[in-house]
């Protein structure tokens, strides 16, 4: 029995496996160490795949993007980056699904959507009407490449973007922004400073391109300001501290090359990143594109309008909404449907029409399901959650062993819900007493 209830909850744990390219394949592997060299110093066109290993869709796509690569090698790069891993680069091109595909053409800072199909001969196609594009723009006299490049001297950095920062700026540059600075305390005459120079200059360029400039890079000379030296307890050189509004700063312990600067900047960046939409299930393609290309979908069954009125309904949807911040970096999809609007789903996952609102987190790889058993609200959520993203919590199978059929319905309007009106009856003509004759 206890085996049983070990591989049950460990259905719903976010498992670590391994990524769906190798270096066998001419698909190039991209992560945030090298995505900035490879794609946005490159003078080439890249086409690149944002996956998830456990993405079914991923899985599917994955055998073709391999001959797409192998047929356009040497002609247009193709490149894949695992953004569950790397959740950063997924968040900056604001990845929200699985597999989204971006083109990098000749604007490497803002990349095109690819909307084609997923057979290796529209991936082909696709990449080879791109790249006459970029051909015919430098025919015509526009430049290709990348921004970055051109900038920095070949990824040398630009030292305006490392901010100074001073007694008299340091409060209203870096405390009062809504902006995550990295901050190096150093000393002109430091070695290791001289060292790190270089590496945090063109870490400062790269971050700012990648986060559009919200998160920054500065530097203070603790030797000659040292009122903020000594307000943050300077001891040695270099010192790297990290600040963000209205928490105390905390030290950086990463690395100090250009790679691992930028890693620990865009993770920062992620923390930032607006949360997934809560939607409505109005169709069956919200809940299958939802539960399909998300490693979970936690879904809400509300009570009904007449039961809540809009304030109710409202109170339990800004709940879901917080957890969906809090639960932001897990890229979880989030729904909620009324009661009685999807009779099919609710047995499916055994609400079966009462205890409402309700919750369920659905693994539709798996077809396993867990339901929320505390109260619905944010410290219940968070615990049912957490819970299962450490392996923990009993789950089931959902009913049918597939997602149920979903009904088409009209979206809430967001007001109170309103009594049907029933038809007047006239009972003028209506003699009472033959009435009770009748009944007796």
């Amino acid at each position: 029995m206890r085996a049983l209830l070990g591989v049950l909850a460990c259905s719903l744990t976010v498992l670590s496996v391994h990524g769906l390219y190798s270096a066998s394949d001419d698909v190039v592997e991209l992560n945030p160490s090298n995505f900035n060299r490879e794609v946005m110093q490159s003078d080439s066109l890249w086409l690149v795949e944002f996956y998830a290993p456990w993405c079914g869709h991923c899985k599917s796509l994955a055998p073709e993007w391999k001959k797409a690569a192998t047929a356009l090698k040497g002609i247009v790069k193709v490149g894949a980056v695992d953004a569950d891993q790397h959740n950063s680069l997924g968040g900056q091109y604001g990845v929200r699904g699985f597999p989204t595909i971006k083109i990098f053409g000749a604007n490497k800072q803002k990349p095109e959507d690819y909307q084609g199909g997923r057979t290796s001969q529209a991936i082909v196609d696709a990449a080879l009407n791109a790249l006459r594009s970029l051909v015919k723009d430098r025919l015509g006299g526009k430049t290709g490449g990348s921004d970055y490049s051109r900038q920095s001297g070949g990824g040398a950095g630009n030292k305006k973007d490392v901010v100074e920062l001073t007694d008299d700026n340091f409060d209203r540059t870096v405390l009062d922004s809504d902006n995550v600075w990295l901050v190096e305390f150093f000393a002109p005459w430091c070695g290791h400073c001289k060292n790190l120079e270089p590496e945090w200059t063109a870490a400062a360029t790269e971050v700012k391109e990648q986060t559009k400039g919200k998160v920054k890079l500065g530097a203070v000379d603790a030797t000659v300001h040292q009122g903020l030296a000594s307000r943050y307890g300077i001891r040695g050189f270099p010192t790297i501290k990290i600040f963000r509004k209205g928490e105390e700063p905390e030290d950086y312990q990463g690395g100090r090359t250009r790679s691992d600067i930028v890693a620990r900047a865009l993770d920062l960046f992620s923390d930032n990143i607006p949360p997934p939409d809560l939607q409505e299930i109005l169709s069956e393609e919200v809940l299958k594109k939802t539960c399909e290309d998300y490693q979970l979908c936690i879904i809400a069954v509300l009570p009904h309008i007449l039961d809540t009125g809009a304030s109710g309904r409202n109170s339990y949807l800004e709940v879901m909404k917080m957890m969906a911040e809090k639960y932001k970096k897990k890229m979880w999809g989030w729904l909620w449907t009324e009661a009685g609007a999807q009779m099919e789903l609710e047995a499916s996952l055994g609400i079966g029409g009462f205890g409402y609102p309700a919750m369920a987190a659905i693994n539709a790889r798996k077809m396993k399901f867990a339901l929320l058993k505390g109260s619905f609200s944010e410290t219940g959520i968070h615990e049912f959650l957490r819970e299962l993203s450490v392996g923990r919590g009993s789950t089931a199978t959902v009913g049918g062993g597939a997602l149920p059929k979903i009904n088409t319905v009209e979206p809430w309007d967001g007001k109170d819900g309103v009594l049907p009106m029933e038809d007047d009856i006239d009972l003028s003509d209506v003699d009472l007493d033959d009435l009770e004759k009748d009944e007796l």
